[in-house]
């Protein structure tokens, strides 16, 4: 019978990878469409958490009117777009929606499959358990989205920041770890003999202060600090500016105050990018130039971005255009990293 088991395991890495591709490239689409929702300002149009009901969207003049009455109860509509007209409100729940059908169809399109691998036996030894914790943490992704969206429906008409920066490193958490298991595969694939690559302390150093990178990243989104100073290098006539307000305790700073977070993660990206360029240099050293020459690209496109996005005023298809570029920049880290671990003895 077709949907019998098979008797004995029946790897299929190819297959596993190319599945495992897919599901990073939706990832990808989510940070880019989670990046418009944020900066359009339309991640609490929807008020509900419905995980199953709520695919469906508002199918009528009275739904609409129903889910708008919704949103009227809510600080921000109260505090910040009184007035607003159905119309208006339309516009900013359709990125919503879009950001959550997404994420609604990541969690079909990785435990549907993975449960076929699974009945048919094509998961190769050793990767389930790698499989079923992304599964895992695709699940927590959701309820860390409504745990965002909820902390800007009570008082304060907007997200918090912090719970903003947990839910995108989370997102690139699960994209990275699906990349990484991909490669591992597709080596697999290649030589049955193979096993999975452990990442070079160099590769662990440049991972870690992008993902800090990124964290100062959601930072600046979630407090709108982008906004604070649109002059490059220095922020308006002084390199940090000198009366600016700070926070007490003096740690707050760095996560709660929009000035002095803009300006660590104005610099802070050159010294990630300068760990990133030398394992690139590393990886040219082993005669890999096409992976050496991505991540270089990848990070002159992506400071190059971050430049235009401040003198732009953050301008949205240059910002949304950063936020994208940083998942290309991990993934060409990521990809460096593993060809550069599979050269070591």
């Amino acid at each position: 019978m077709p949907l019998s088991r098979p008797a004995t395991p029946s790897p299929r890495p190819r297959a596993v990878a190319g599945w495992l591709t897919v599901v990073a490239v939706m990832v990808f689409l989510m940070v880019v469409v989670g990046g418009i929702t944020r900066l359009t300002e339309s991640g609490l149009s929807m008020v509900r958490w419905e995980p199953i009901s709520g695919a469906i969207p508002p199918l009528n003049d009275a739904e609409w009117q129903a889910e708008f009455d919704h949103y009227r109860a809510t600080p921000q509509y109260q505090q910040v777009n009184t007035g607003m007209s159905l119309a208006e409100f339309k516009n900013i729940f359709f990125w919503e929606y879009v950001h959550r059908l997404l994420g609604r169809l990541i969690g079909l399109v990785f435990a549907l499959p993975l449960l076929w691998f699974w009945w048919k036996r094509a998961i190769p030894a050793g990767y389930g358990w790698k499989l079923g914790g992304i599964l895992a943490l695709g699940g927590l992704q959701g309820a860390i989205g409504w745990w965002m969206v909820a902390s800007g429906l009570i008082d304060v008409p907007e997200v918090s920041h912090i719970r903003l920066a947990v839910h995108l490193l989370t997102a690139l958490l699960i994209f990275a770890a699906t990349v990484w298991v991909a490669m591992d595969l597709k080596r697999l694939a290649v030589d049955a003999a193979s096993a999975p690559v452990k990442m070079p302390l160099l590769g662990i150093w440049a991972l870690c202060l992008l993902f800090l990178q990124f964290l100062f990243g959601a930072y600046v989104a979630g407090l709108d600090a982008g906004y604070a100073f649109n002059t490059w290098p220095r922020m308006g006539e002084e390199w940090f500016p000198s009366e600016t307000p700070m926070l007490e305790p003096f740690l707050r700073n760095f996560a709660d105050n929009p000035i002095v977070v803009q300006f660590i993660h104005r610099w802070l990206a050159f010294v990630v990018a300068g760990v990133a360029i030398w394992l690139g240099v590393k990886t040219w050293a082993i005669r890999l130039r096409t992976d050496a020459g991505l991540l270089w690209g990848a990070v002159v496109a992506q400071i190059l971005l971050g430049i235009l996005t401040i003198l732009s005023g953050v301008q949205i298809d240059i910002a949304v255009a950063h936020q994208g570029m940083a998942v290309l920049l991990l993934a060409a880290l990521l990809n460096a990293a593993h060809r550069l671990g599979q050269a070591r003895p």
